[in-house]
């Protein structure tokens, strides 16, 4: 049964500030000790939403690109902290399994002076793409992203010094979830995509994987040679697709599916291109779209009772994002289990398939055919000089 929405979560804001006051002076804490570790490997993360911890919190954005409400971050956290879950993120459990802190935002203010650079930044943003023009003025662009970073590696290496600042950098595993909001755009039209909508989708694609190689080489440049990348998601199958799909009775709506499985093509063929021409790259590529496509189609199979409707949001599939009642559509249903779904609201994951998808991509073997040519676990262990 849902639980209706309700304005009585007066209790929970009120306390939302000490806990954050106290969870950040814990961290705070955990965090003073690890310039000293240099074998401590470090977790640099671009993206959007799937990765986002809380940059979107600090910019000038809508609330269909922002989570610091309840009753997103309910079950882990207790509190929303920008995550767009119920709880944590991949990137959240992948930090756990590497005995890493959890990777802080970037805009998170103090953290610079805090030591947290030393066990790495999240510069995800929700909405972003690896095109400038993908959610324009609302996002954090991949391009400004990087730019972001390129400021931490000159901090590292000020405060380091360059030879250990040159070590923390080429021991860093490089994480990106990106391409999903591209296509999103593409699909629903949005503002400022216009002309970019005049281009064929081979020509898109070719566009967004065009961008990220460029991202992917200034890294390179800096030092960086150990990446991990997200395929994107089966993007017609989402609950907020299904619903523009109604006349076919919700199935999955074809052109969006269309443009992930082009993407996913050029993304492993591009990849395993850059192996080959930079010297000491290394990767995993994690095929998010059949894994999740899995246990969409399957729930029972991985411990869930849904796989294709939201946890939280309004309409057939729950798939209207409304979650939180922050945005255009104020009335929402929450279920009252997380647990027990793929999704938490239209567009994103529960804490439970997060999970999942992080030991998938930490264990996972090379012949699954889920993960490769390095799972996340042997990618940390790579070490560089």
């Amino acid at each position: 049964m849902a639980r209706p929405s309700s304005l009585c979560s007066y209790f929970f804001t009120i306390v939302t500030f000490l806990v954050v006051v106290l969870i950040s002076t814990t961290c705070e804490a955990d965090q003073s000790k690890l310039p000293k570790k240099k074998h401590v490997a470090s977790l640099f993360i671009f993206g959007d939403s799937i990765l986002d911890a809380g940059n979107n919190n600090y910019i000038n954005t809508t609330t269909l690109d922002q989570a610091n409400f309840w009753p997103y971050g309910e079950t882990f956290f207790k509190y929303p902290t920008g995550r767009f879950s119920d709880g944590r993120l991949v990137s959240d459990f992948m930090a756990e399994y590497a005995n890493l802190p959890l990777i802080p935002p970037f805009l998170q203010p103090g953290i610079i002076n805090r030591g947290y650079y030393y066990s790495g930044v999240n510069f995800a943003s929700a909405g972003a793409g690896a095109l400038v023009e993908t959610f324009q003025g609302d996002v954090i662009s991949l391009k400004t992203q990087l730019s972001y970073y390129k400021k931490v590696e000159s901090w590292l290496r000020e405060k380091l010094g360059n030879d250990e600042g040159r070590m923390r950098i080429s021991r860093g595993v490089y994480l990106f979830s990106i391409g999903s909001n591209d296509y999103y755009a593409k699909v629903l039209l949005t503002k400022g995509f216009t002309m970019l909508n005049s281009f064929s989708e081979s020509n898109h694609v070719g566009m967004v994987i065009g961008n990220l190689t460029t991202v992917i080489k200034e890294i390179y440049k800096t030092g960086g040679r150990k990446f991990a990348f997200m395929n994107v998601p089966d993007l017609g199958c989402l609950p907020v697709m299904r619903i523009m799909n109604a006349e076919k009775n919700g199935s999955c709506l074809e052109k969006a599916t269309s443009l992930a499985k082009l993407h996913n093509e050029a993304l492993s063929k591009q990849l395993f291109d850059i192996q080959k021409q930079l010297k000491g790259f290394k990767y995993s590529l994690f095929d998010l779209n059949s894994s999740l496509r899995k246990r969409i189609n399957h729930p029972f199979k991985y411990g869930f009772k849904e796989g294709k409707a939201a946890c939280c949001g309004t309409g057939q599939f729950r798939g209207v994002l409304s979650c939180g009642g922050k945005r255009p559509v104020k009335e929402f249903e929450l279920c009252e289990n997380p647990n027990e779904y793929v999704y938490w609201d239209s567009i994103h994951l529960t804490e439970m398939a997060n999970k999942q998808l992080a030991r998938e991509m930490w264990n996972g073997a090379r012949n699954s055919h889920v993960i490769g040519p390095y799972n996340l676990k042997k990618l940390f262990q790579i070490r560089y000089v």
